[in-house]
């Protein structure tokens, strides 16, 4: 029989714990499969740590993690990944909107599929504005005509994998990773799992725009080579376009049907598109430069200051 591990990173959920712990649990029980609960604290400034070792004194079935500070959300995954040596894992946040009464379905499919991931799929969104939505939907899709691999739409990190992935994972080394990407990227049967959503049990999200826009940025400079080509495409674009003006004011000035010699608008316009195509060239290619630089140090992905179970 396959062990099962519940990978949960946790960030000032001391809301939701006692709830997940306890759902999650009431599901793990009802299977055949031996089971573990591995959470990842990443770095809480409330409660979390002090609930989680409480739950894992009475617990030996519950695994914990503490980071030495907030490392964020891809490397807590990470970290359970790393740390997780049972043969199949399931993804999940320890907020309940992803619910864990739907595990025993997922174990059903994989096994039906004999597929190496099972991706959920959100048919709706619970809890959320309509600018979260929308704003998640595009993401998706624009990141899928960005990026050399696709990805499947409307998913999140709530996914099975197992141990031939997990493997497989452990063996990439870069640091900002966009776990959802790389498990695409890995390969092998995938297949999906449509659910709903449901809203937050309690507490306040992780992600608010600010950090979207930060992990969306790393998404796609990490997983895509097409910014870089866009810019030398607008380069292009900005050279046939200052050779069109070139041509004109000096034609103008023959055959007088230009003011080049007064025509400010036109040099003041020239000016900013040039700059402007200079500076947004500029700063893809620094972007790309500031990811070499994070690789290159090669600085862990996360410290690791305690752990309970292991």
């Amino acid at each position: 029989m396959k062990k099962l591990a519940i990978i949960v990173p946790c960030y000032n959920e001391e809301a939701v714990i006692a709830a997940s712990y306890n759902r999650t649990m009431s599901v793990l029980s009802s299977l055949p499969n031996p089971s573990e609960i591995i959470y990842i604290n990443d770095g809480s400034n409330d409660k979390t740590r002090i609930l989680l070792n409480e739950i894992a004194l009475q617990d030996r079935r519950v695994k914990v993690i503490h980071f030495s500070r907030n490392f964020g959300h891809q490397p807590a995954v990470t970290a359970g990944i790393n740390k997780c040596k049972a043969d199949i894992a399931i993804i999940m946040d320890a907020d309940m909107q992803d619910p864990p009464e739907l595990i025993p379905d997922i174990l059903e499919l994989q096994r039906k599929e004999e597929a190496n991931v099972v991706y959920c799929v959100r048919k709706s969104r619970g809890g959320e504005s309509f600018f979260k939505r929308f704003s998640a939907k595009m993401f998706y899709r624009f990141m899928n005509s960005m990026s050399e691999v696709k990805f499947p739409v409307d998913t999140g990190d709530f996914r099975l994998v197992d141990r031939t992935i997990m493997d497989e994972f452990n063996r990439l080394r870069e640091r900002g990773k966009y776990i959802r990407g790389l498990v695409s990227w890995v390969g092998f049967k995938q297949v999906p799992f449509y659910y709903v959503r449901e809203a937050r049990l309690a507490g306040e999200t992780k992600y608010p725009l600010k950090k979207m826009l930060r992990f969306a940025t790393n998404a796609l400079l990490y997983f895509s080579k097409k910014p870089l080509r866009l810019a030398m495409g607008l380069g292009f674009v900005a050279v046939l376009v200052g050779i069109v003006l070139a041509v004109w004011f000096t034609l103008g000035k023959i055959y007088g049907f230009s003011n080049a010699e007064t025509g400010w608008t036109s040099i003041i316009f020239t000016i900013i598109f040039f700059g402007g195509v200079q500076l947004l060239t500029v700063g893809v290619l620094g972007q790309y430069i500031g990811i070499l630089f994070d690789e290159i140090k090669a600085r862990p992905e996360y410290i690791i200051e305690e752990t309970r179970n292991f």
